[in-house]
């Protein structure tokens, strides 16, 4: 899938600095990380070689997002779908320009695999996530908008992007998640300890802005996290359980941000309110520090250096003083033309 580009390039390096630095002149938007280099399939293409067909209703959205033909399902303006939006296999779901979104309802990939979504404004959905990954592999999570509000609490509201279920090689780039409490959890459950050694997934140039934990938060598997953008991430951002392995480099943490990194198992109050006050106690996860990462004035508590030192796939790091510019640049829906789709 090749795409033109509304910001180009040369306008993101630009915007940075005066002065392109060497590696950033030939930027790119295509999937890194493990949705591309994986031994099950490898590079995802999500609906490519298949029909394209542009929905504006639930119901078309609906019957062009089943099955597991190929499919590139293009959303133009917004939906409120009657119940969540399931994608099947091989499918590509992709907001045109900045007017394709889906509030209310989330949307799950489940038991699926080779699957992108893209450049959609997913919002305010009560009570469930805003995208669930469940039970799949090979997803690419890309260039989308995902937000709620701060004013309800933890529990009213769900995640912004969960993986749960042993779902595994995901990539999570170029995403703007805004004004939301509990973000991005991977393994939803500490006592399923069959699950150890899955959830290979790669969170990169991610801009995270108001939010309260989970950003992300791991159990069981494997999380390379680079080149993200933090700002006022108020109680806990990374944090790694229950055994799982975290490689964290080049990211940059701004504002009013309490913790930027923990792996030790208490999950903070303000995470699991409704299982006890002073926090849900897990086993300690496992972090590696690549390139260097600027904390700024938050905290980072170790307890456990891990053995993920090195990601198993070529990636290009965006050098950490232009990370924070380029991300809010980069970020979210309508960076992407997605009319030229090959």
């Amino acid at each position: 899938m090749k795409f033109s580009t509304f910001v180009t390039a040369g306008a993101l390096a630009a915007a940075a600095a005066a002065t392109t630095p060497k590696g950033l002149d030939d930027f790119s938007w295509d999937v890194e990380g493990y949705a591309k280099d994986n031994p099950v399939g490898g590079k995802v293409v999500g609906g490519k070689g298949g029909p394209t067909v542009t929905v504006t209703d639930y119901p078309s959205l609906a019957t062009a997002l089943a099955g597991s033909e190929p499919r590139v399902v293009k959303v133009i303006g917004a939906i409120k779908p009657e119940a969540r939006v399931i994608v099947g296999s091989n499918k590509s779901l992709i907001g045109c320009k900045n007017s394709g979104s889906i509030y209310d309802k989330g949307v799950t990939v489940a038991n699926a695999t080779n699957v992108i979504i893209q450049n959609l404004k997913i919002n305010d959905v009560v009570g469930n996530d805003a995208i669930t990954i469940s039970n799949s592999t090979r997803v690419w999570i890309d260039h989308n908008e995902l937000t709620s509000d701060n004013n309800h609490g933890p529990d009213h509201y769900d995640g912004l992007i969960d993986i749960i279920r042993g779902s595994d090689y995901v990539t999570v780039s170029w995403n703007y998640l805004h004004d939301h409490w509990k973000t991005s959890l991977v393994g939803n459950e500490p006592t399923f300890t069959h699950e150890l050694g899955k959830y290979h997934v790669t969170y990169h140039h991610n801009f995270w802005q108001r939010l309260g934990t989970r950003g992300p938060a791991g159990r069981f598997g494997f999380h390379h996290i680079y080149n993200n953008y933090y700002e006022d991430f108020y109680y806990q951002a990374i944090h790694s359980r229950s055994d799982n392995q975290a490689l964290i480099e080049g990211n940059v943490f701004r504002g009013d941000t309490g913790e930027a990194v923990s792996t030790h198992g208490l999950v903070v109050p303000e995470d699991s309110p409704n299982f006890c006050v002073c926090g849900d106690d897990e086993k300690d996860g496992f972090a590696n520090l690549g390139y260097r990462n600027d904390w700024g004035s938050a905290t980072v508590n170790i307890t456990k250096v891990g053995t993920f030192t090195k990601a198993p796939y070529r990636y290009k790091l965006t050098p950490l003083k232009f990370v924070a510019e380029l991300v809010k640049l980069g970020a979210g829906i309508g960076k992407v033309d997605i009319d030229v789709i090959e």
